[in-house]
């Protein structure tokens, strides 16, 4: 697949040939979403959490004997029928809502997504991604030059870069990532994926094999 190649002005300078073993997989919703979702529940922060009775403070002392006060038999303060007592079947930290995704489908998943991207002119390459200064002004400028001005992106870096990542932080619908790190969460989050020549190789050596 042939693809346009900009340069930082906005202007097409060539054009490059994207792997077929990376962005030109056929599409499979249901994995792609099960992915997704797999991805979502492992990022999930477990923040609910109610005491039961044992972590309720107090109650260790027995109220009133067990028999001859005319009234029910009781143990604890801090029973759950009791007004500031433990919870019973509340949310804890305990509950796991991790899922596990083999390795092989996570990395199916992301090349579809890729491919869709790119099948659906979702995807901008760079001829080359650099800036003197890390000044947001020559950031947005350069964003919007390119054809993703209007939509949310995902800048793929082939490495750590930071004048880009600082120039990058403060724009508005702008994220980036390292290409060895992408994934489909993140690829879906947004709607274009900008990333320069040098991205495809890493994307290509880190997640074909």
């Amino acid at each position: 697949m042939l693809v346009k190649c900009y340069d930082q002005q906005g202007k097409v300078v060539s054009q490059t040939r994207l792997p077929s073993e990376v962005f030109g997989v056929k599409l499979n919703p249901d994995l792609v979403h099960q992915v997704a979702l797999s991805q979502m529940a492992n990022r999930r922060r477990v923040i609910a959490h109610t005491k039961d009775r044992s972590e309720v403070r107090g109650g260790g002392r027995k109220p009133w004997r067990q028999k001859g006060t005319g009234r029910a038999r009781a143990g604890s303060i801090r029973s759950p029928i009791w007004r500031g007592g433990g919870v019973t079947f509340g949310p804890t930290k305990k509950k796991v809502f991790k899922k596990k995704i083999n390795k092989k489908m996570r990395r199916r998943a992301l090349l579809q997504v890729l491919s869709f991207k790119a099948q659906n002119n979702f995807l901008i390459i760079l001829d080359k991604m650099q800036l003197a200064e890390p000044k947001t002004k020559l950031m947005a400028k350069i964003m919007g030059n390119l054809p993703c001005k209007e939509g949310s992106r995902l800048i793929a870096l082939p490495g750590m870069d930071k004048n880009i990542i600082r120039a990058a932080r403060n724009l508005p619908k702008t994220e980036f990532i390292q290409a060895k790190d992408l994934n489909v969460l993140d690829l879906l989050s947004f709607k274009y994926l900008v990333m320069p020549k040098e991205s495809i190789k890493v994307i290509k050596d880190n997640f074909v094999k």
